[in-house]
């Protein structure tokens, strides 16, 4: 086969495997990728060339002797820069944090490289993860490959910048309020926020360096240009952590359905409370009609039984629980027991629900990515959409429906605007049922267009 930078990371770790290409020849593609394209956009913040290197020759020569680290073996890749990786700045675009250097890698960053990937770069997010722009004062602004004047989205917004241009083969992100979901739509990229608690979350940042809290809906997941290459990652990032291994294990269901056909699709795309703009929704009734015409069963009027509104009420005070030690706001535990008490509600709800359907879709932000706001603040700013201007703080509202009852969904290319920006929906599907999400991405993509590179790239 023909390797070139948009090759998918299975389709790299193949060709490893083959011999037709080494770690060392892909490493010094993707570090010629960020050097003639990352100055425009600023995705790839940190590098870490000697090392990647050292680990590349490593790989290769492991590989000569017919030994083999795991499925990523010899794959460089980037990881957000919210996870602590041992010896490589971290810094979570905070000043407070601009000198770090682990001296541990996050669980996750652990097990990539257990898997064989080489972890040769670190990729932009807002600061502390807090914002769907990807701005810092450390290392400034990320741009969007596909319009450089527009948000790549966030917080993982450096992650999908860098798959959509072909800066590297898989990328690890993070998700709490959208921030896997909002990127990867953005930037017309695959993107999969795990169930909750599948993958573990030592190591992140928000909370401090070095601390063992798992945040309530924060989740660690891949971006990527396939469904497939989703798949790949959440067998290596998913499993109990290692004081849980000891009798605990994790066996995550086969997808339900094996036929695009025999899915049972419920499509969930505007709403009243907070309207999808007209473009965007018209990529994606375009979408669900691909989507008939090939044989899928989809109900567009089916819902589960609450309100867009209720989802968000439900999800808003566990979000600002979760994100309590970061801000100024303050949730105590009595209030954080009685959300939490509706967000069980919720998901016995969605548990019904699923029993009809397998995967709901749902857009991943109302709106396809918008021009950079300047100092944005999440009450005062606002977007203009269809010619009303929105406020900011509605970005977040579609992801209330997966994040509060801790769903998987995972995002996937629908199509592009006329104006040429790409549109992506999540599919949202049953508690732990992460493989039946993904799989649909990947059944679905050969009938909506998959990935597209953007012009220039």
């Amino acid at each position: 086969m023909t390797i070139d930078a948009f090759s998918t990371a299975t389709e790299l770790t193949a060709a490893l495997r083959r011999k037709e290409v080494s770690s060392r020849e892909l490493l010094d593609l993707y570090l010629g990728r960020i050097e003639e394209h990352n100055l425009g956009l600023n995705a790839v913040v940190t590098l870490d060339i000697d090392r990647a290197e050292a680990a590349a020759a490593v790989a290769d020569e492991a590989a000569a002797r017919g030994e083999w680290l795991g499925p990523l073996h010899g794959l460089p890749m980037t990881v957000k820069d919210c996870f602590e990786t041992e010896g490589m700045r971290t810094t979570c675009g905070d000043t407070a944090l601009s000198d770090h250097v682990p001296a541990k890698d996050a669980d996750v960053v652990a097990r990539l490289k257990a898997a064989g990937a080489i972890i040769f770069g670190k990729t932009n997010t807002p600061t502390q993860t807090m914002d769907v722009q990807t701005v810092n004062p450390v290392f400034g602004r990320t741009n969007n490959p596909w319009d450089r004047s527009r948000i790549p989205g966030g917080s993982s917004g450096g992650s999908a910048a860098a798959m959509a241009a072909g800066l590297g083969p898989l990328e690890l992100g993070s998700d709490i309020g959208g921030s896997i979901r909002i990127p990867s739509h953005c930037c017309g990229v695959f993107g999969h926020k795990p169930s909750w608690g599948i993958v573990p979350e030592r190591g992140h940042i928000p909370g401090a360096p070095g601390s063992l809290h798992h945040r309530d809906i924060n989740v660690n997941g891949p971006i990527a240009r396939s469904a497939e290459d989703l798949e790949l990652a959440l067998g290596v990032l998913a499993g109990p952590d290692a004081l849980d291994a000891v009798a605990w294990r994790l066996e995550l269901p086969a997808p339900r359905r094996a036929a695009l056909r025999d899915f049972r699709i419920a499509a969930w795309l505007t709403d009243p409370w907070c309207a999808t703009e007209r473009p965007q929704l018209a990529v994606f009734e375009a979408g669900l009609a691909k989507l008939e015409r090939a044989g899928a069963k989809v109900d567009a009027a089916a819902r589960p039984p609450f309100t867009l509104e209720e989802a968000f009420h439900a999800y808003n005070p566990l979000l600002g629980a979760a994100i309590t030690p970061y801000t100024q706001a303050a949730v105590d535990h009595k209030e954080w027991i009685a959300a939490d008490e509706v967000r069980q509600q919720f998901r016995r709800k969605w548990a019904v629900f699923f029993e009809s359907f397998d995967v709901l879709l749902a857009p991943a932000m109302f709106t396809t990515a918008f021009a950079h706001i300047e100092r944005a603040d999440f009450e005062r700013s606002v977007i203009p959409v269809d010619g009303v201007d929105r406020p900011y703080r509605q970005v977040i509202t579609w992801s209330a429906l997966a994040g509060a009852s801790l769903l998987p969904a995972t995002v996937m290319p629908v199509g592009r605007t006329a104006a040429g920006l790409p549109a992506g929906w999540q599919a949202i599907g049953p508690y732990l049922h992460d493989r039946t999400t993904i799989a649909f991405a990947a059944l679905a993509s050969p009938v909506l267009g998959g990935f597209q590179r953007p012009p220039g790239y």
